[in-house]
Order: structure tokens, then sequence, then C-alpha cells
């Protein structure tokens, strides 16, 4: 990341945590956004900011399972979220994410 003028390396760290915890939470807001249209819209999705989470928590050398970062990202137990929020995807989707090469 670009760093930003005057502002030190402690600080620029602090406020790209503050900006992605601000990400995380409008996602669990917008619990009608699917992750396939993440997907197909921008590339990533959900699973996708969960598992850059734990890379990090790897290079760490901090033991985070990959459940812990989907629920560190979700609020709650992925398969929670899923039954809750998750619907199945419609043709149209699931033919764009073909398009992009869909993948996390």
């Amino acid at each position: 990341m670009t760093e930003l003028p005057g502002v030190d390396a402690k600080t620029t760290t602090e406020l790209e945590a503050a900006a992605f915890r601000r990400l995380v939470e409008h996602l669990r807001g917008r619990t009608d956004v699917q992750n396939i249209d993440l997907m197909n819209l921008a590339g990533f999705c959900r699973n996708c900011l969960s598992n850059w989470l734990k890379d990090a928590a790897d290079a760490q050398g901090l033991s985070v399972s990959k459940e812990q970062a989907r629920e560190a990202v979700y609020g709650m137990p992925y398969d929670e979220w899923k039954a809750k929020h998750q619907s199945e995807a419609t043709p149209d989707q699931k033919a764009a994410f073909g398009k992009s090469g869909g993948g996390h």
C-alpha cells in the first residue's frame, strides 16, 4: 500500500486495520450481497477475507483455524451464516462466475 504523506508506519497500520474492520462490518450488514456477487464484481468475497486473515496469522506464527478466521469475518460460525443468509446461485450468477474465472 502507498504510504500516506506525513503518517508514520504504526499509524498507517492502525488506519489500515480500522479500514479492514469497517469493511468487515459493512459486509456483515449486507447479508443480501452473496459471496458469488462479490466474486463476480470484485474478484474477492468474505471467504477470501477470512483466508487472508488466516494467512496473516500464519505469517505471524499464530494458530488460527480456517473456521476461526471465517467466524471473525462473518460474525458467526460460517455454517450458521450460510443457513441464515446464503441463497442458491442463479444461473446468471453461475455463468458470470465461470466467465470471471471465479476462484479464491
